[in-house]
């Protein structure tokens, strides 16, 4: 609604309203802030639940307004170093990996659309696999995304992702929301502990069928079949042997991109009511599209 056609002022207009009131004792209280612009009341841990409904719903608006309803979610080391790290073989690995990011956030910023879905490419925003997808779909012309959180230590977002959908989050839990909730396929580089998280989130969701089946693609399989022995807690019994189908391993940005073309021409494929295949949040019916466990933290 435009506010000139409001029957009401709008909060914007309350509020820089409430900046001219006279200076006495009483507007000086704390108690006399509008409760919406209080950044005191706001930081508050009762409020802690608002501060949630925030972070889900700004991104939320943000992507829908951009018309972004499918995305390729690509995860890996952010310390994986350019094409031209000449140290170390695993250097040389990441290196590699980088370069395969990079060429894959290309192909799918290039592709035309595949069952009538364009893909975007998302990123958790930072360095290393994730500046390279960010910087092939922006070599490409093609918008990118990234889903950076506040670290103690100094990070800033890759200077490869569009400004106007780069995004910051205080909560994991709803950055690792958002990072699913559009999502049309996961992309896993080698990586650490946040590729691994994010890794067996996605296969446990699947899994419990908490979303629809979506691809999940391991680059350089040797790596991964190194750090994690699937087939044994498959001979454990702790996991099913059809739970090996949730996922398959790739070598190359061009099998990767293959892979995800294959998954949806070969029909539909169901709309998961979780959250993931294109949710969306619509908070005016009081309700949240896409469903999840959030964990709680300060």
């Amino acid at each position: 609604m435009v506010e000139e056609d409001r029957a009401f002022p709008s909060a914007r207009q309350d509020a820089e309203a409430a900046e001219r009131v006279r200076d006495l004792p009483q507007t000086r209280s704390p108690s006399y802030r509008l409760a919406f612009v209080d950044r005191d009341f706001l930081f508050r841990d009762e409020l802690r639940g608002v501060r949630l409904e925030l972070e889900l719903l700004k991104p939320d608006l943000a992507l829908r307004e951009a018309e972004i309803e499918s995305t390729i979610v690509v995860f890996g080391s952010a310390r994986a170093p350019g094409p031209d790290a000449l140290n170390a073989k695993a250097l040389k690995d990441l290196a590699n990996d980088y370069d395969n990011a990079r060429r894959f956030g290309r192909l799918v910023a290039q592709a035309p659309p595949v069952a009538g879905r364009r893909f975007v490419i998302a990123t958790g925003g930072g360095g290393g696999i994730m500046e390279a997808a960010n910087r092939g779909a922006q070599e490409a012309g093609a918008n990118t995304i990234g889903f950076n959180i506040v670290l103690q230590t100094e990070q800033a977002p890759n200077r490869h992702i569009t400004p106007e959908l780069c995004f910051q989050f205080h909560y994991f839990a709803i950055r690792k929301m958002h990072l699913l909730m559009r999502a049309a396929a996961l992309v896993c580089f080698p990586g650490g502990f946040g590729t691994m998280d994010e890794l067996f989130e996605t296969l446990t969701l699947i899994q419990t069928g908490k979303i629809a089946p979506i691809p999940v693609l391991l680059f350089r399989p040797e790596w991964w079949k190194r750090m994690v022995s699937f087939d044994a807690l498959v001979v454990e019994e702790v996991v099913s042997p059809g739970d090996l189908q949730i996922f398959q391993y790739v070598d190359s940005a061009e099998q990767a991109w293959q892979a995800i073309q294959d998954f949806y021409s070969d029909g539909d494929v169901p709309q998961s009511e979780a959250y993931g295949s294109g949710g969306h949040i619509d908070f005016r019916a009081g309700t949240i599209g896409p469903t999840t466990t959030i964990s709680f933290v300060k």
